[in-house]
């Protein structure tokens, strides 16, 4: 069916065009229209002058809608978080499993695969946050859980018919080589709960490693002369940062710092999204411990930070108004920065011809009116 969206100001990825349209047909955007262009005989949907821009990619989300993954990892419990979320912009998403037992692992990528062949909607791959982190930087991850890598879990991260599949990992807990062997595969590795040094991560560098997941959280501080992970993340030209931009998990001015010194189009924006988002309830349950939820935060009893009440459109907002960022850069942090480095950018994160119709609509307030995934 072909739609055609007009009186938008549109935010291609590289500027906002006034009064544009756009014509959508089989799931893709086929042109943009100038102000004034005809329309021919195609039913209009006239978006009143706000603003529409790529749909929001989310590759970290541990739940929404009342629902933890971990806990329930199945395709409805999928379809149910990417329900939760595209309310709030983001129209593709990492489910992301906390570390958790073997068992739990392999039905998370048994329903992936299943729900990707039943294309569910907003899924682009999976994510496995641990278990194979440092027990010193655990944060609220299971300690229990934490262990070794081993072979079977290779192999089970380079499955095929995962799509775009990120494993967090603490490189100073892996043998020499993993990491490479991981990026060959198209895993994308990411450091995260890790005390690595310098030296540790330059060496992860050069194996491939892809990212860093939540910049500052359950990692060291970097100090003058012990740069450690957070000194060689922000000095590296080629890897991703994700960041979460809730004002509760990282100073504002520790993240403008940030921003300033990383390769520009390598900070992306990430929820570390909670059941609470689009949920209900001021607490939830994670591994057997009560996450309390207050003020814009997700607690355990003794002030440890369990994830984030962050959706998408705050992060984008917060990106504007507490990082100093323009909108274009803020958009493009939460779409066309994630889909570069999930090596999607070919097909997401603009709005051009030939690009999926997977798109968002924003009044002046950045507040989410409607969603498009493949123009539905």
């Amino acid at each position: 069916m072909t739609q055609l969206l007009t009186n938008a100001r549109i935010f291609t990825g590289d500027e906002i065009l006034q009064g544009w349209g756009l014509r959508l047909a089989d799931g893709l955007v086929q042109e943009l229209l100038a102000p004034g262009a005809s329309a021919g005989d195609t039913a209009m949907t006239d978006l009143g002058g706000d603003l529409l821009a790529p749909g929001f990619i989310d590759c970290q989300v541990n739940g929404g809608g009342g629902i933890l993954f971990t806990d329930q990892p199945d395709v409805a419990t999928i379809s149910a978080i990417a329900t939760a979320h595209r309310k709030f912009g983001t129209t593709g998403l990492l489910p992301t499993l906390i570390s958790t037992d073997w068992e739990s692992m392999t039905a998370a990528a048994a329903a992936v695969q299943t729900a990707r062949k039943q294309g569910l909607a907003g899924l682009l791959g999976l994510h496995f946050e641990g278990p194979y982190l440092n027990p010193e930087r655990k944060g609220a991850h299971d300690g229990a859980q934490i262990r070794p890598l081993d072979n079977t879990a290779l192999d089970l991260f380079a499955s095929a018919d995962l799509g775009s599949v990120v494993v967090t990992l603490a490189p100073e807990m892996v043998p020499p080589g993993t990491i490479r062997r991981l990026a060959d595969a198209g895993v994308r590795i990411c450091a995260g709960h890790s005390a690595a040094s310098h030296d540790q991560i330059t060496a992860a560098l050069d194996e491939g490693l892809a990212g860093f997941t939540h910049l500052f959280n359950a990692m060291p501080a970097m100090a003058s002369r012990q740069p450690g992970i957070v000194g060689a993340a922000l000095a590296d030209r080629n890897s991703y940062c994700g960041i979460i931009a809730d004002g509760h998990h990282v100073h504002p001015t520790t993240l403008r710092v940030a921003l300033a010194a990383k390769t520009a189009g390598r900070m992306l924006l990430v929820t570390d999204a909670m059941p609470s988002v689009g949920g209900s309830g001021d607490s939830f349950q994670l591994a057997g411990r009560t996450v309390n939820v207050s003020d814009g935060r997700c607690t355990l009893a003794d002030g440890t930070l369990a994830g984030s009440n962050l959706d998408m459109a705050t992060a984008v907002r917060n990106t504007v108004n507490l990082l100093e960022q323009t909108l274009e850069e803020a958009l493009r942090m939460a779409s066309l920065y994630p889909a570069e480095f999930l090596g999607l950018a070919h097909e997401r994160g603009r709005i051009a011809p030939g690009y999926r119709a997977d798109l968002v609509q924003l009044d002046d307030d950045l507040n989410v009116r409607r969603t498009w995934i493949g123009g539905e």
